[in-house]
């Protein structure tokens, strides 16, 4: 009988748990492994975390807005697996996937019109299927089939808003031309591109010659957008070969001069209002400066096309409690029924290498339980919930009393707890080493890239895939900040759409740029009776956080906070009327404590994740070259987990962190086989592939 392999999982976010997740899904699993995950802190997510607050009613309280994508094939079968293996009863709180997910087809992108703002109310439609049940074709050329026919329909919509001067065959032409053409790309002909090419350039033409039509900033304007965009797109992925090449052939140039070194109209298409919030959605500003936009051309195409036309269901979905409760306390309740440990309040402090992979890791034990093993979750109206901080009475009571005492973050790397700990013991925190072949004998990494330098230098140092990686790879913090009113939605001038989805909305000046009110949440929180707020809003955007200061300056966090806190007073003081058309006031938050003015805001919830797990890996021209796979760190036992890898997405967010995770069990176990659209070319055909 084979030795059992002891797998030693660092990190709690949605990598990590997605490679313990598929290890411990396999038939006999427990006869192959033993799986622990070491977690700082109390709770697990990541970047995803979320908790109950129990003096504020159990709000909600998140690192950031949430929205999941439906194109998001992985995550989506993640979850829709975890909830069934769960098997709520039928009548608990979120008791399947579908009641933690609400399908958003309503998106608005906000657009400066003079000293005002203007924004574009899309409701997308819903397409085949459900997330989470496969994917649609993402080659390159199946996209752009997608991509013609959508200009086909904008061309269409614009005659009938602009009658005369836009009749025009050429939108017929391309559309056969490409239907006939092989499926392909490599049995295109030099015939069959040079056809298509002309046809593009004579849609491209045609467009050019409709810009007079209207520049008011009406949807006859957004039609416009909609048709040079695309036209640009797709001239430019013929031209640079795309098609074939795949969409890293493009990745050593930003989008915006892609699309103008590919005749883009500056208004109407480099700048236009979705090609700004697609650099939002994903961040794309260096050191959070938004002087100084930065994304990949290639790897934004990708995200563009999958986001508009891979979608099963709806384009987006909400979750309907926190991302903690709908997504990671499901995750840990299933893996702990499996079997797999989770050893709680295990701080990472050095990978140590040894001659060919990762022969020690040294941990801080940051707290003593009371019991042996930490119970995580709290019941909020009978949902298994995370809570904003330790459970203090499953831990030792003078070490509880403590950190209460002082406000002891354990989840922060600027944490003073060790030094409080010394002055009051008179010694340092346990210190716990873990040994290869004793220990562990497999690691898998769900650290993020932001913090690799800090916990594995002399890794690093030994590993040129993973040093490129922290070289090359660059991270921003992320600002959030939660509102809760006592008006709703319509008395801030806001109007649900027919089918009763209010905004996600994004492309507001900054910082805080993104926008959705979550009253869909406020159902699970616990708010006493006749005391619930109307409504909760939730912001966020890019944080220009500056240089990582040394670890021992443990006043960091606390600063970046108030200039969170500050920003968000500066976005309701005076931003938010061009947001919230019926204005704002102070009186209008929720507060149980009833102050006056401004100091109402003092109960709401703001955060700067500036903590190096918690800033988010950018997608900067270049850079995804950078990327390692999770079994490509080049050390024999060290496989890597997260959204910081080589996925196919390369980009911040759940589904890439998950594929990260599927890639990594795959990687050590062979299983599982197929991660969706993990390439650009699933059925072959093309060049590039991930390995």
């Amino acid at each position: 009988m084979a030795q059992v392999q002891k797998i030693a999982i660092l990190g709690g976010g949605a990598g990590a748990l997605a490679a313990a997740f598929y290890l411990s899904g396999q038939a006999g699993w427990r006869e192959r492994y033993d799986i622990t995950i070491y977690q700082q802190g109390w709770r697990l997510g990541g970047k995803g975390a979320s908790g109950r607050n129990p003096d504020l009613a159990q709000r909600i309280e998140e690192h950031g807005l949430h929205i999941w994508f439906g194109h998001y094939a992985n995550a989506f079968a993640l979850m829709r697996a975890a909830y069934a293996e769960l098997a709520r009863p039928a009548d608990a709180p979120l008791a399947s996937w579908a009641e933690a997910f609400h399908p958003q087809d309503y998106i608005a992108l906000a657009e400066q019109a003079g000293a005002g703002w203007q924004f574009w109310n899309l409701v997308l439609p819903r397409r085949p299927g459900e997330p989470g049940t496969g994917s649609d074709p993402v080659t390159p050329w199946a996209l752009a089939l997608e991509a013609i026919r959508a200009l086909r329909h904008w061309h269409d919509s614009l005659r009938t808003l602009a009658p005369g001067g836009v009749e025009d065959a050429a939108f017929d032409t391309l559309l056969s031309l490409a239907h006939g053409m092989p499926r392909h790309p490599r049995d295109h002909t030099t015939h069959d591109r040079a056809a298509l090419g002309r046809a593009l350039e004579r849609v491209r033409g045609h467009i050019d010659g409709l810009h007079v039509l209207s520049i008011d900033g009406g949807q006859v304007q957004r039609l416009l957008v909609a048709l040079n965009i695309g036209a640009t797109v797709l001239k430019g992925m013929l031209a640079d070969g795309v098609f074939v090449r795949g969409f890293n052939a493009i990745n050593d140039e930003d989008l915006r001069a892609w699309l103008t070194r590919h005749g883009g109209d500056a208004r109407l298409c480099v700048d236009s209002t979705p090609i700004r919030a697609l650099y939002e959605l994903l961040f794309a500003y260096e050191d959070g400066d938004p002087a100084r936009p930065n994304l990949e051309a290639g790897t934004a195409l990708r995200w563009m096309l999958r986001m508009a036309f891979a979608y099963r269901g709806s384009v987006m979905y909400r979750m309907t409690a926190g991302m903690g409760d709908a997504v990671f306390a499901p995750l840990y309740e299933v893996l702990a029924r499996r079997g797999v440990r989770f050893a709680f309040f295990h701080r990472v402090e050095e990978l140590v290498p040894d001659d060919d992979g990762v022969g020690e890791i040294v941990l801080t034990e940051q707290a003593k339980l009371r019991a042996g093993r930490y119970d995580p979750l709290v019941d909020v109206k009978g949902l298994p919930c995370w809570p904003d901080a330790p459970l203090w009475g499953q831990l030792d009571a003078g070490q509880a009393a403590l950190m209460q005492e002082y406000g002891v973050d354990l989840e922060s790397y600027f944490s003073d707890w060790p030094r409080i700990y010394r002055q009051a013991y008179g010694g340092p925190l346990l210190q716990r080493v873990l040994r290869r072949g004793r220990d562990f004998d497999h690691v898998v990494c769900g650290i993020p890239v932001g913090s690799l330098p800090l916990v594995a230098p002399r890794l690093l140092a030994k590993s040129p895939a993973l040093r490129a990686a922290a070289n090359r790879l660059r991270t921003i913090a992320t600002q959030a900040c939660q509102v809760w009113l006592d008006r709703s939605l319509a008395d801030l001038g806001w109007t649900t759409q027919p089918n009763g989805q209010q905004p996600v909305l994004t492309g507001f000046s900054q910082p805080y740029d993104t926008w959705a009110p979550m009253d869909q949440v406020l159902a699970r929180e616990d708010w006493p009776g006749g005391a619930a707020p109307a409504s909760v809003s939730y912001f966020c955007g890019v944080f220009p956080a500056g240089e990582l200061p040394h670890q021992s300056d443990s006043d960091y966090p606390a600063r970046s906070n108030e200039q969170a806190r500050q920003n968000a007073i500066a976005l309701l003081a005076g931003r938010i009327q061009g947001l919230w058309p019926a204005g704002f006031q102070w009186q209008w938050l929720h507060d149980p404590l009833q102050a006056q003015g401004q100091a109402r805001f003092d109960r709401q919830f703001w955060r700067a994740n500036v903590d190096p797990s918690e800033r988010y890996v950018l997608s900067v021209a270049g850079s995804s070259g950078y990327r390692p796979v999770a079994g490509g760190s080049g050390l024999t036992n060290l496989y890597l987990a997260g959204d910081w890898l080589r996925t196919g997405l390369d980009s911040g967010c759940v589904e890439a962190a998950v594929m990260g995770g599927m890639q990594a069990s795959r990687a050590l176990s062979g299983f599982p086989a197929v991660i969706e659209a993990e390439s650009d070319f699933p059925e072959g055909g093309g060049t590039w592939a991930t390995t």
